[in-house]
């Protein structure tokens, strides 16, 4: 039955025949009259005489019975056409439902009862074909084009003209002739497609293609005013008020089932372009219109009045935004777009009712932009979110802190001590923290619109996000990027009072206002992030006490690594010369403290005393902090980092003679007169008169340092030191004449302050020299000899690099007074004496000793050479000390004799190694840790070895493999990182030994029961890989099967996780080394060949 009443269809809509359109062929207006009349008269007469249609014939009666609108006798070729084709859509719609209800009655068959389990189940009677589909596709698109579309009052919808060429010709052929009953033609047929929409696999036919027609009808049926100044005959033709009501009614429920973004998207274009200044004509009867033109008054309000609807229902700004900006490509169009979606939400629509409750509405929608997950759309929609963020709070801030920033902020501002006041227990979770910290991340910086509310807003938080920062830089943290980004933004953003007030708030000079709780702390997350929550107060003393101290060491040294990060900003300086002020404020009220040092506490009540010595001992707690940070400032910040310009130099130079005047203002007292405090001074003049002696000094230079002009000044009067004073009064003399007087000793004094700062140590003045090398003389005379400067673990390698420097003289010389330069190798010592201080009980002096004898085995010494088996048992001897520093200069020279000698000294080696030591005066208690040590000397040697090894190696593969089979754990490990540091040097020359590697390594991973051995052994697998890299496929390739196999048995079955991370690693390599066997790496060559 289906298929008659489609066959009925397309007979109705089937294309006009050749020979018809030689009969036709008049114009192309008539030839299109002729096809529709003769198509209707072809079908009425189908239904009379053939039976086939008898079904379809009885079903369209009955339709015709309940509707009123269908006339056999009317004249108007085109609207008896569309007539026929809405009674067969009709009639198709009542039936398919009938079907479709019998069968929702029919009970399911099982797969028993329908024969076979592969058959499929039955298809639902409202399933149609292909090529039932393109039928009432041609019938739909013949309904609208001849029955809607021309019924449009001009302005509505896009015109038929400019659609397509047939469209153009609808549109003249029923413009031409007189219409009468407009409007209820028009709803007539935007009722019937309503109706057949009704069914849902029929209204998919109607709304993918001609939904706007069908919008735009509605709303000129239900909204459209009545012209005034009509007649009486036009009134009668207007629709009634219940129809109108009907049509509102039909337009608000087809709203609340289609996909929002499209019918936002249809509401626009049915709004029309922009308000055009002339009435576009049309040109030689064509009647073209703009493709958007501007649509009337009534239509543009109704459209903003809908579209406003849209919005402020739920979901509504994600429609919005998905039907202006799907489908973009990121090009600057897209840019357009979304600045005017931002435009369309920051303005509050007229059928608002205030703009408070639109912005409450809206706002936690537009914060639900930022948390999409499809990456498609998500840029788009964060770009949406944060544009609209950035411009609320500019233009609307209080709506912008009460229902954007102050939610996007809650779960930072739960953590701090202010809203947990209350003392309730308040967690937040991982998640939420995450998102959180990647919201501000999104609008702060990379919206990055610094405006006053988004500051303000973010100082609140930034204790909170700094101490999260803190936390992220002790574990691996996803947050730790977005938290210093954070941070920086500030930082470089803010004002500069304000950027140094959050600077002395982190470092805990400054009591801040919004910190984390005390009761609360972050811990890790399971996902990578943080969470928040509280924790039980340390009952003991001294280890809260420690754990706050060690946490104020964390966070300078985190704020430390911030200020590294501001390499462009003056920031940094700016903060250290602030707090070297702040330093000399100090030291003027601590020398009057000084001289008020007994309080008269006979006048004072005790909690007066108590307030005094309190608010005492305060004021030393805050010097100290500020020591402290001076002090982490200076170890961890470079010079070029603090003094970038030339007026933070000026500053700096400042605050270092303000300090000098006053304590030439306390000349009295005796413990003025400190060496350390003239050489500071003596190198900050130097300093200054570098700078004067700069090429192009300009006005503003002279002008900034003539702040130093009154400190000079009393330097020059009331210095002890001569020296001083000239210098003092010379740079006086040059600040304040802008240069036209130099002094002629005013050039040695900048020559003695090099630009380079290496040199910087070695141009000291001469009465500090001289005391400093006396002072140094007699540490060294105290503490023994020093270790060698060539030995880079030296502990003491600083330290005698500096007595060298500060012995030299000014030319930079690092030579002693007795011609003895500081390297012990070259000195006139005995190696007598060498060997006689290797024995020596004193540890510095016994591991110097071993040292020196190393350097000498190394220099191939002739006296070391010729009593090298002492040596050699000086080493063993010492080998077995229980000092680190006395063993491990014992390992480093065993290891230098068997890079020398290792044919006679690895043979001995592996004796001892093997079977433990063999020295008369060895301890056995001791022999375990003996073995582990001469393992540590073999390794050495197997990395010394270099092209060597495939020569050297082999006897120490066989012990290396015969103590993976030793009792002891420890030795077992041994053996194994010994194989694996030998196996990566020795290329070609494991081929005969791939196979009892293998055989040992797979069994030692599947039965050996310590995990620290099963660690070593898929390790030297890793190495093992590493080290034969592309050779492996050669090399291994009878056994690479089955270390394969083994690395994927420990991935699957070891319990151990760090021996599944060995195993991992090894597969990765051997990935690699597949991938580049698999797939060499393309050369592009030319070869030449020179025929013979």
């Amino acid at each position: 039955m289906t298929s008659a009443i489609l066959s009925a269809i397309n007979l109705l809509t089937k294309p006009l025949g050749e020979k018809s359109v030689r009969d036709a062929q008049c114009s192309q207006q008539e030839a299109f009259l002729a096809v529709l009349k003769a198509n209707r008269d072809l079908l009425l007469l189908q239904l009379q005489r053939d039976s086939s249609f008898e079904e379809v014939k009885r079903l369209r009666e009955e339709v015709m019975v309940t509707i009123s609108w269908y006339s056999s006798e009317t004249e108007d070729v085109t609207w008896g056409f569309v007539q026929e084709c809405l009674l067969l859509l009709l009639t198709l719609a009542r039936h398919l439902s009938v079907e479709l209800e019998r069968f929702k009655q029919t009970p399911a068959f099982s797969a028993a009862e329908q024969g076979t389990p592969e058959v499929a189940p039955p298809l639902p009677p409202d399933v149609l074909s292909v090529s039932h589909q393109k039928s009432l596709e041609a019938a739909l698109q013949f309904v609208v084009s001849l029955g809607l579309c021309p019924y449009l009052a001009p302005g509505v919808g896009v015109p038929l003209g400019h659609r397509s060429a047939f469209g153009a010709m609808v549109e003249t052929l029923i413009q031409g002739g007189e219409v009468a009953a407009v409007s209820h033609r028009l709803l007539t047929t935007t009722k019937v497609l309503l109706q057949f929409a009704e069914q849902s696999s029929l209204a998919t036919l109607v709304f993918t293609r001609h939904l706007g027609c069908v919008i735009a009808a509605l709303c000129q049926l239900g909204y459209r005013p009545h012209r005034a100044g009509s007649s009486g005959t036009e009134e009668e033709k207007e629709l009634s008020a219940q129809e109108r009501q009907t049509c509102k009614e039909a337009l608000k429920n087809l709203f609340g089932k289609v996909y929002q973004p499209i019918i936002i998207k249809e509401l626009l274009i049915l709004q029309g372009g922009p308000k055009q200044s002339g009435t576009v004509g049309s040109s030689s009867g064509s009647g073209r219109r703009a493709t958007l033109g501007s649509a009337p008054a009534w239509l543009r309000r109704l459209c903003g009045q809908l579209l406003s609807e849209r919005l402020m229902q739920p979901n509504g700004v994600q429609a919005v935004v998905r039907a202006i900006l799907e489908g973009g490509t990121g090009s600057e169009s897209d840019w357009k777009k979304c600045e005017g979606v931002t435009k369309i939400l920051l303005a509050c629509p007229q059928q608002s009712p205030s703009a408070d409750s639109y912005y409450r509405q809206v706002c936690p929608q537009i914060l639900d932009l930022l948390h999409f997950e499809d990456k498609i759309s998500a840029q788009q929609f964060q770009r949406v979110a944060t544009r609209v963020t950035l411009l609320m709070a500019q233009e609307k801030p209080t709506f912008a802190q009460q229902y954007l920033l102050t939610p996007l902020l809650a779960p930072l501002h739960c953590c701090t001590v202010a809203s947990n006041g209350s003392h309730t227990q308040t967690t937040v979770e991982e998640m939420e923290l995450t998102r959180c910290v990647e919201d501000v991340y999104k609008i702060w910086v990379v919206g990055n619109s610094p405006s006053a509310l988004l500051l303000q807003a973010l100082e609140e938080v930034l204790p909170v996000i700094f101490t999260l920062f803190c936390f992220t830089k002790q574990n691996v943290s996803h947050l730790r990027a977005p938290c210093q980004e954070i941070l920086l933004w500030y930082l470089n953003n803010t004002e500069t009072s304000l950027a140094l007030s959050t600077l002395r708030q982190l470092s805990g000079l400054q009591g801040q206002k919004n910190e984390l709780a005390a009761d609360s702390h972050f811990t890790p997350g399971s996902n990578g992030g943080a969470r928040c929550s509280f924790r039980d107060s340390c009952s003991d003393e001294d280890d809260a006490l420690y754990e706050k101290l060690s946490g104020e060491q964390w966070r300078l040294d985190c704020l430390m690594q911030l200020l590294v990060e501001l390499k462009d900003s003056d920031l940094p300086g700016d903060f250290f010369l602030d707090l070297l002020q702040e330093m000399t404020s100090w030291a003027a009220a601590a020398d009057e403290e000084e001289n008020d040092v007994e309080l008269d506490v006979s006048a004072m009540t005790l909690l007066e005393v108590e307030q005094q010595l309190l608010g005492r001992t305060e004021r030393q707690g805050q010097r100290l902090a500020l020591l402290q940070v001076l002090a982490v400032m200076v170890e961890s910040l470079q010079h070029s980092l603090l003094l970038r310009k030339t007026t933070q130099v000026v500053d700096f130079m400042v605050s270092l003679l303000q300090r000098a005047s006053m304590c030439l203002d306390q000349a009295t007292v005796p413990s003025r007169g400190n060496p350390i405090e003239s050489q500071t001074l003596s190198m900050g003049m130097s300093l200054v008169a570098t700078l004067l002696s700069g090429p192009q000094l300009t006005a503003e230079d002279y002008s900034s340092m003539s702040r130093l002009i009154p400190s000079l000044e009393i330097l020059s009067q009331k210095h002890s030191e001569v020296v001083i004073q000239e210098l003092a009064s010379n740079l006086r003399t040059v600040i304040a004449t802008h240069g036209a007087c130099w002094p002629e000793n005013l050039t040695a004094a900048s020559a003695q302050h090099p630009r380079n700062p290496e040199m910087k140590t070695k141009n000291k003045n001469a009465p500090f020299r001289k005391k400093q090398k006396i002072q140094t003389k007699e540490n060294d005379s105290h503490t023994g000899p020093h270790p060698s400067p060539l030995d880079s673990n030296s502990p003491n390698k600083t330290h005698i690099r500096h007595s060298a420097s500060s012995r030299g003289s000014a030319a930079g010389t690092t030579l002693e007074e007795g011609g003895r330069t500081s390297d012990p190798c070259t000195s006139n010592k005995p190696f007598s004496d060498w060997l006689l201080e290797a024995c020596d009980p004193d540890i510095p002096t016994r591991a110097f000793a071993l040292r020196v004898l190393t350097q000498k085995m190394q220099n191939r010494n002739m006296e070391a050479l010729q009593d090298q088996e002492k040596v050699f048992m000086l080493f063993l001897e010492n080998l077995e000390h229980e000092d680190s520093f006395i063993y491990l200069s014992a390992i480093r020279g065993l290891a230098a004799l068997a890079d020398s000698y290792p044919e006679r000294i690895l043979t001995r080696l592996l004796k001892d190694f093997q079977h433990g030591p063999s020295l008369s005066t060895s301890s056995k208690e001791h022999s375990l840790e003996t073995r582990l040590k001469m393992g540590e000397v073999l390794m050495r040697a197997s990395r010394a070895m270099g092209e060597l090894a495939p020569h050297l190696g082999r006897p120490l593969v066989g012990i290396f493999l015969q103590g993976t089979r030793d009792s002891d754990q420890s030795i077992r490990a041994s053996s194994l990182s010994n194989l694996g540091e030998l196996c990566q040097k020795m290329d070609y020359a494991l081929g005969p030994l791939a196979q009892e590697l293998s055989c040992c390594l797979t069994a030692l991973i599947k039965t050996e029961k310590e995990a620290e051995v099963r660690r070593a052994a898929v390790h030297v697998i890793a190495l093992l890989l590493r080290g034969l890299c592309d050779k492996t496929t050669q090399v291994l390739s009878n056994v690479l099967l089955e270390l394969y196999r083994a690395l994927k048995w420990v991935v699957h079955s070891d319990v151990d996780d760090v021996a599944v991370l060995h195993a991992q690693l090894a597969l990765e390599e051997l990935d690699d080394v597949m991938r580049r066997f698999i797939f060499p790496e393309q050369k592009l060559e030319k070869k030449i060949v020179v025929l013979p």
